[in-house]
């Protein structure tokens, strides 16, 4: 699902049946009991008897559907309906002669089997690509000899009775039950779409949990304290929870299976709609003026038979082929470059970005800290910074970043740890800022609170300083010159921690985040996360394509800037989040509009930002990997993550890197531009050149004794014309349509057709003149000669007219097509040339043309060539676009 369910779909499958709700207040030993599971976790037997009894732990959606289902959707095409009817009346009406309805059904079979098998072969490829994006649950198992171990396994894997821990960054794999939780807050953004975090507690701890037993009284499962529930997320924390109901049997399950069939309509699905039913219009308005022409001229059968081929004349049959052939491509080009696409019509939206909000480390950064300092509050190195900075590293349990990870690089402290045994912790969360953990040491057993995290937060909870071996205290003015002394390591690109610590006297209760207060600050640590080499490079190659880039990270502003600044982004205009949190939408909107840097912002504020710049008629793309980047990723038009990211920032996204490189980003967007492009192309030639076709029919059909082509000649020309345009998915663009952003604009299509669709009609009536007064085809008896001019002259110029339209620039000498487009253009030129001449052009009812013919068919193929290239120059200038 790409964006949450809402809230009153929520309440309204609450009454469902929900196993996990059920024991939300079972004590522990009898559930685990129930559930036929221990603390120990399950051994391999039990694992596969349950995967058996209960299937995989997988919800229905995004599922590919199954072949014979995506067949139908290929036939469930108003285009298709009209060919059908188009057959059936042929057949009525001419039940001898079967070849109308057997052309119209190879068309259809055409456009039907290769919609269907490039539609499936995109969807397995599809799948393909989203299974090299994993996601993992850490259990306990009992392995083969009985003893216990914590493992991560695949989530579709995880069974009733599996014991599951959580920390921060983890999305819930499956309804639980919690055993155990300690300070645990989770996201349930997924289901509700309320953004704030509940907190959540084992039954021995919920009455604390405001609201504890009301979600029972209320009957509304989500707000019960005791339970996890599929696909939401661990803001901050850390629990142990036993699976209580998987896959369809979860609360996400049950929801997704009452939903089966709702789809959102991206604004790709919207814009091909709005094609499809504008060239509806223009046929519900032109068929009945044609049938009503030739009823009165021919009789009610044969008028309505020539009217359906005219509609045919109108159906861009290969429409459904073509838009999926695109973004199939576009989807396996995209691959190559280490992106992965897990929804198709995500690849238009990549194309149309025009602003890309990113965060800073591991996109602008090399994502690859190092510990350059360690600092005692006078900016003086210190020892007692690092080892109490390296305690903390080392014992918590949740998510360790990246600073961790540099902070234990420092191997050579190892030995210290083995005077320390972890007796509780606090977690990180992004309110806070900051984790604690704590210590029992020595032989009194004191317990020692070792606290890490951000200047501002850690001062805020320090009452003294270490100085030396002084502890002093901690005064207003001295956090002043500390942040000021940390401001300056911020300029020169370091991110700074503060370390704090606090001596208590063993007691049984649980810590919590009120012990964090009257702390000593001991020292600074200062990490270095220099720019990538390529990231000044993509920005500006970004820059040339469109794309405006907008920082919005929760990291400190000074070191924001800095980086910022080195990469080549305007840094003049700032931000932080305490600068957005009082804004209304208006002054919102304001802020955003001049503002490249956001600096410590909360994942509701990168939200906020993201949602105004929609509203501001922009198409955002949010590059995040984290949990507080879940919400702006949901809210982007088109949500961007890496394969290293949280599991919600994977679920979050519509694209996921497999390399965390601007780069790459610039390659998807050009490659969305290209699949547009290339599917806008299509619809403009054939809307055009089957427009022109049409309105010469309709004057022809005014003036002549007979139609100016036969049913089935006109089933054939349209045939001919859509196998040429099989080749457009592989087209190159122009360059200069590769730079900007590029949106679906119906009313542009309507007005190309007025425009190019009369001009091929100016030389249909010159061949008619030609044939008629040259050529002598002026009556009955020789229509058969002028249909077969007019059908030679009708293909070449709807066939040249692709070389026309697929660029601004002169075709052929300024701006060459791709080989595979050259080729099957060129091929269906000369097919159409020959078929008066064969057997089969006899049965369609043509003859052999006089050599004189073909002189004057040069001259209107390059008059035409020249008119169209002068009407092309004259839309440009005054409508400043083309495709």
């Amino acid at each position: 699902m790409s964006k949450s369910f809402s809230r009153s779909t929520v309440k309204a499958a609450a009454a469902a049946h929900v196993p996990a709700a059920q024991e939300a207040f079972r004590d522990n030993d009898s559930l685990l009991v129930m559930l036929e599971t221990s603390l120990h976790g399950l051994d391999e037997e039990s694992i596969t008897e349950r995967l058996d009894r209960d299937g995989a732990n997988e919800v229905s959606h995004e599922k590919p559907p199954h072949w014979s289902v995506q067949l139908l959707r290929a036939l469930k095409n108003p285009f298709i309906v009209v060919l059908v009817i188009l057959a059936i009346v042929e057949l009525v009406t001419s039940p001898d002669d079967p070849s109308g309805p057997i052309i119209i059904g190879v068309m259809v079979a055409i456009s039907v089997v290769l919609s269907f098998t490039q539609e499936y072969r995109s969807s397995r490829a599809a799948e393909k690509l989203k299974a090299m994006v994993r996601n993992t649950a850490t259990v306990t198992r009992r392995a083969s000899d009985g003893h216990s171990e914590r493992i991560e396994v695949p989530v579709g894997e995880l069974v009733v009775g599996d014991i599951v821990h959580l920390a921060a960054g983890d999305m819930v794999p499956a309804d639980l039950r919690l055993l155990a939780a300690k300070d645990l807050f989770i996201s349930q953004a997924i289901l509700t779409g309320e953004s704030l975090p509940v907190e959540k507690a084992a039954p021995a701890q919920a009455h604390a949990v405001e609201g504890g037993a009301h979600g029972t009284q209320q009957g509304n499962p989500l707000d019960l304290p005791t339970v996890g529930y599929m696909g939401t997320n661990v803001i901050s924390g850390t629990a142990t929870a036993v699976v209580v109901a998987t896959g369809a049997r979860s609360y996400l399950g049950s929801l997704a299976h009452s939903m089966s069939g709702q789809q959102v309509q991206t604004s790709f699905d919207l814009g091909v709609r709005s094609v499809s039913w504008l060239l509806i219009r223009f046929m519900l308005v032109m068929v009945p003026v044609v049938l009503g022409i030739q009823w009165y001229k021919q009789g009610f059968l044969n008028a309505l038979t020539f009217a359906l081929s005219v509609a045919v004349g109108l159906t861009p049959e290969m429409l459904p082929l073509i838009v999926t052939a695109n973004l199939a491509k576009g989807a396996i080009a995209m691959s190559k470059r280490k992106v992965v696409v897990k929804r198709l019509n995500a690849i238009q939206n990549f194309g149309a970005m025009d602003v890309l909000c990113t965060d800073k480390t591991g996109t602008l950064t090399l994502d690859k800290i190092v510990l350059e300092r360690h600092l005692d509050l006078d900016g003086e190195d210190s020892e007692d910074a690092l080892e109490y900075g390296y305690l903390n590293s080392h014992f918590q349990t949740g998510l360790k970043n990246l600073m961790d990870k540099a902070v234990l690089s420092h191997r050579d402290l190892e030995p210290i740890v083995a005077r320390y045994r972890v007796v509780d912790e606090i977690p990180f969360d992004f309110q806070r800022r900051r984790m604690s953990v704590v210590l029992a040491q020595g032989d009194d057993g004191r317990h020692l609170l070792v606290c890490k995290g951000a200047v501002e937060e850690m001062l805020s909870i320090c009452s003294t300083e270490r100085r030396g071996d002084e502890i002093i205290p901690m005064t207003d003015a001295r956090r002043q010159e500390i942040k000021a002394m940390t401001r300056h390591l911020n300029e020169d690109g370091l991110r700074v921690l503060v370390v704090a610590i606090k001596q208590e006297d063993p007691h049984s209760r649980a810590y919590g985040v009120a012990d964090e207060a009257g702390l000593t600050a001991v020292g600074c640590l200062a990490f270095l996360d220099p720019p990538k080499d390529t990231a000044a490079t993509a920005i500006a190659a970004l820059h040339h394509h469109g794309v405006e880039v907008k920082v919005i990270t929760g990291d400190n502003e000074a070191v924001t800037r800095k980086i910022c600044r080195e990469v080549g982004l305007d840094v003049e205009h700032s931000a932080q989040g305490r600068d957005v949190e009082p804004l209304d939408d208006d002054a919102l909107d304001e802020l955003v509009r001049r503002t490249t840097v956001f600096a410590k912002m909360s994942p509701l504020q990168k939200a906020r930002v993201v949602k105004s710049l929609r509203r501001q008629g922009h198409t955002v793309g949010f590059l995040g990997d984290g949990i507080n980047d879940a919400p702006a990723l949901r809210e982007a038009d088109v949500g961007i993550s890496v394969d290293t990211a949280t599991d919600i920032a994977k679920e979050s996204a519509d694209i996921i890197l497999l390399e965390k490189n601007l780069m790459v980003l610039e390659e998807g967007v050009l490659e969305g531009r290209i699949t547009f492009g290339n599917i806008i192309k299509y619809i403009k030639m054939t809307a055009s050149s089957n427009f022109g076709n049409v309105l010469s029919m309709m004057v022809a059909s005014v003036f002549l004794p007979f139609v100016p082509l036969l049913p089935l000649q006109i089933l054939v020309l349209n045939l001919l014309y859509d196998i040429s345009q099989l080749s457009i998915p592989f087209d190159r663009m122009d360059e200069e349509y590769l730079r900007k952003p590029r949106k679906w604009d119906a009313s542009d299509i309507g007005r190309f057709m007025f425009w190019i669709g009369p001009t091929s009609s100016i030389f249909d009536m010159t061949t008619f003149a030609l044939l008629w007064y040259v050529f002598g085809a002026n009556g009955p008896a020789h229509q058969d000669l002028f249909q077969s001019g007019w059908f030679i002259e009708s293909l070449l110029t709807q066939t040249l007219v692709v070389h026309m339209i697929r660029t601004r620039k002169i075709p052929f000498l300024q701006s060459v097509a791709a080989a595979p487009v050259l080729g099957l253009t060129t091929a269906i030129i000369a097919i159409g040339m020959i078929i008066p001449f064969t057997a089969v052009g006899a049965k369609l009812g043509m003859v052999h043309l006089p050599d004189a013919y073909f002189g004057w068919l040069a001259a209107t193929v390059v008059a035409y060539c020249a008119l169209t290239q002068l009407v092309k120059v004259i839309y440009i200038r005054r409508f400043e676009r083309w495709l």
